[in-house]
């Protein structure tokens, strides 16, 4: 497994999301990243950035990454979509050039040129046709309609979770010997912890493989909050919300379990809860 940097501390978190998800799928499909760039056409240089949280990586390269690691898009292209809003919020409330004399983060959003984007002759590619005014006008197009498009989605899922939280609020049992207490009045969770065929369950969720990441609600939130509680680490309430005391726990719960503290649940993080 690679020795990644520490991401920005100010990354939002959908980006984050996203970068964590393409450094496990390189690592998973162990590439140098002399040989990400043979097989995706994007440089080296730039890879480095699109994984460090310096730059957005183009729609294009997160499906060639996906291909080359032999992963169906369609989800990294979701979490791609939502984490375009959110560099593109954080780039409102930046400036422009980076301080450390990176160029701006728009130009970022597809190659710059030909010894930056384009493999080496000595991979055997064929240089990428530029044509960039009409490129960044489509991309442009794009990324307006995906935005209008996400914005709409996540407001009718935001209104049916709430429905759902209401429902599921006053039908939920109360909690029964040996779970622990929860915190919060609305939406109410309780931990009802079992083990199962060798795993540990809370009753709120059974998933496996949720990514999750602060600013984050919802059942699965609250089924890791009270599986970090019965680990030994304190999440603060239990209350569905990932703040930063369930991104604290998640870290030392990362730690001591050998995985990178990144403070992102994902598949390897779920394991170690419910082990």
């Amino acid at each position: 497994m690679s020795r990644w940097k520490a991401l920005p501390a100010d990354l939002d978190p959908r980006v984050r999301q996203l970068v964590v998800r393409l450094r496990r799928l390189k690592d998973h499909g162990d590439l140098s990243m002399q040989r990400l760039a043979a097989k995706t056409g994007y440089s080296q240089k730039s890879w480095e950035r699109y994984l460090n949280g310096r730059s957005l990586p183009p729609r294009e390269a997160v499906e060639a990454l996906a291909q080359v690691g032999g992963e169906d898009p369609t989800r990294l292209l979701v979490l791609h979509e939502l984490a375009a809003e959110g560099w593109e919020k954080r780039r409102r409330g930046t400036p422009v050039a980076e301080a450390d004399g990176e160029e701006p983060s728009a130009a970022e959003a597809g190659p710059s040129s030909a010894d930056d984007e384009t493999p080496s002759a000595a991979d055997g590619e064929a240089a990428r046709p530029h044509g960039r005014p009409l490129r960044i006008a489509v991309a442009a197009g794009a990324v307006a309609l995906v935005l209008a498009v996400v914005s709409a989605v996540l407001l009718v899922v935001r209104l049916t979770d709430h429905g759902t939280d209401d429902k599921a609020a006053t039908t939920r049992p109360a909690s029964t010997t040996g779970s622990f207490p929860a915190s919060g009045s609305a939406p109410s969770y309780t931990c009802r912890i079992q083990r199962t065929d060798g795993h540990w369950y809370a009753g709120n969720s059974r998933t496996q493989d949720a990514i999750l990441a602060q600013g984050l609600a919802g059942p699965d939130v609250a089924e890791a909050q009270c599986l970090l509680r019965r680990a030994g680490f304190s999440p603060g309430g239990i209350d569905g919300v990932y703040g930063p005391l369930t991104e604290r726990a998640v870290k030392d719960l990362q730690k001591r379990a050998g995985l990178p503290p990144d403070g992102i649940v994902g598949p390897h993080t779920w394991g170690a809860l419910r082990k």
